[in-house]
């Protein structure tokens, strides 16, 4: 089987990349070459290009056809009619990534299915991703492009903290900073390890079954807020130092933040993966946050040069909690 990646170096690809060449996969990587953080296996093919440049692209690939075409980095409708236009007839498989963020929030009910409506008028991200599910679909009754859609979750690797403060928050509260967790930090969210979340991945690839499809692929393990930033500390050495702040009050203060989280993270998400299971038998999330958070602190304190801090993110969280208790009555 012949695959194209377009990425697959990034946080949730580079894992799908290694697992499907583990697995005898013929894949191709197209990219720019800019991604380094994360080693690729010899014996890959690399193709470097910028995939915003199709005349450039086409150029390169020429008549060459795939089993599959993923695309991990295509966030906007004219990305997508970009590939529909540049594979048509040269894949039996187009794969986009799109994000659970899609899910219409506030929820109705518990679980969250791939029939749950999607809509999100908070973040762009979010709407752009939606814009694009509803381009392939359309595009599909005209022409029966074979299509899949996935929708990853919050999805990490040793090299991504899923924190909105990335190194600088592990950094404030080993230093006995406070840190910031919005709301009341009980509402309950999914990560998963991208290790995992490949495995469910690559089982799609050349599946009949998932032609025509969308899946989530997730992990199955439950956690509040409160816990995550306490796993994590406690994989780094200490005892978090948490101030909860209502998500409203932090999206006054910094838009970008607030969008993600009225968007998204100030909702509880519990996800229903039967219909992956049913379609890649045997997957199964299995790496708990708790391993994921040792091998995440581990890849940072092996290389000091990684432990990158934002002072300009420190000052707004400093400047965030003096407003916030001032706010408060004595």
């Amino acid at each position: 089987m012949k695959v194209l990646f377009i990425g697959g170096t990034g946080t949730i690809s580079a894992s799908s990349t290694i697992l499907a060449h583990q697995m005898g996969i013929d894949v191709t990587l197209l990219n720019r070459g800019t991604t380094q953080m994360r080693s690729i296996p010899a014996g890959i093919n690399q193709i470097h290009g910028d995939i915003h440049d199709p005349g450039h692209i086409l150029s390169i690939l020429g008549n060459r056809k795939f089993d599959v075409v993923v695309d991990w980095i295509a966030y906007t409708p004219q990305d997508v009619q970009r590939d529909l236009d540049m594979f048509a007839g040269k894949t039996g498989q187009y794969i986009f990534i799109s994000t659970v963020a899609a899910y219409k929030k506030p929820l109705s009910h518990l679980p969250i299915t791939e029939s749950t409506l999607l809509d999100n008028p908070v973040w762009d991200y979010a709407k752009q991703k939606i814009a694009c599910e509803e381009l392939i679909i359309k595009h599909w009754r005209k022409t029966h492009f074979p299509f899949t859609i996935v929708r990853p979750a919050h999805t990490y690797d040793q090299t991504r903290l899923p924190l909105h403060g990335r190194y600088t928050d592990i950094d404030r509260m080993r230093c006995g900073l406070q840190v910031v967790i919005p709301g009341d930090g009980t509402s309950l969210w999914t990560l998963t390890h991208a290790a995992d979340f490949a495995k469910g991945f690559v089982g799609l690839l050349g599946n009949e079954r998932a032609l025509g499809e969308i899946f989530h692929i997730t992990s199955d393990e439950v956690l509040t807020w409160n816990q995550i930033f306490t796993i994590l500390a406690h994989a780094a050495g200490v005892e978090p130092n948490i101030v909860h702040i209502p998500s409203e009050i932090i999206a006054a203060f910094e838009k970008n933040w607030g969008d993600g989280l009225l968007g998204e993270k100030t909702h509880s998400c519990i996800f229903d993966n039967s219909k992956i299971k049913r379609v890649v038998p045997g997957y199964q999330a299995t790496i708990p946050f708790s391993q994921g958070a040792r091998e995440i602190i581990h890849w940072f304190d092996d290389d000091p040069s990684r432990k990158v801090i934002n002072p300009e993110y420190n000052a707004l969280i400093d400047q965030l909690i003096k407003r916030y208790q001032g706010m408060l009555p004595d």
